[in-house]
C-alpha cells in the first residue's frame, strides 16, 4: 500500500473520529440543556439523526453560544457536589475550618487580610 494511501486513510479515520466527537458533544448538550423542553430536545435529536450535517450545523448556529455556558455550569455543579462529599467524608465543618484559620492567624502564619479573605470564602 503506497504511503499516500495510508496518509489518506489516516486523515479519513481522524475526520471520522472528530465527527463522532462533535455529534456526541452536540447531543449531550441537547439533553443537558434545561431551557429546552421535551419536544424541543426530541426535535433537535431527530434532526441531527436524520440529517446529521445540516442538523449539527443548524444547532451550532442557533444554540452554539450557550454550549460553553451550559458546560461550565454543569462542571461547577459537579464540583460543588464533589466538595460537599469530600467535606462530609472528611468530617470537617465550616466552624472547624474557621477555628483552624483563626489559630493560624493568632500564630502569625496568616495575615489579617488573608484571614478575612479565607473567612469570606468559607462563609460564601
Amino acid at each position: 500500500m503506497p504511503l499516500l494511501h495510508m496518509l489518506w486513510l489516516m486523515l479519513l479515520f481522524f475526520l471520522m473520529i472528530a465527527w463522532i466527537w462533535v455529534i456526541i458533544g452536540v447531543i449531550s448538550d441537547i439533553f443537558r440543556s434545561k431551557d429546552l423542553g421535551g419536544w424541543g430536545k426530541g426535535f433537535w435529536a431527530l434532526f441531527i439523526i436524520i440529517i446529521p450535517w445540516l442538523g449539527v450545523l443548524s444547532y451550532l448556529i442557533a444554540r452554539g453560544s450557550g454550549m460553553q455556558e451550559r458546560t461550565l455550569h454543569m462542571l461547577a455543579e459537579s464540583e460543588k457536589i464533589q466538595r460537599a462529599y469530600i467535606k462530609e467524608a472528611a468530617g470537617t465543618s465550616v466552624a472547624d475550618e474557621l477555628a483552624k484559620l483563626a489559630d493560624l492567624r493568632d500564630k502569625g502564619v496568616v495575615s489579617e487580610e488573608e484571614f478575612n479573605a479565607h473567612k469570606a470564602k468559607l462563609l460564601a
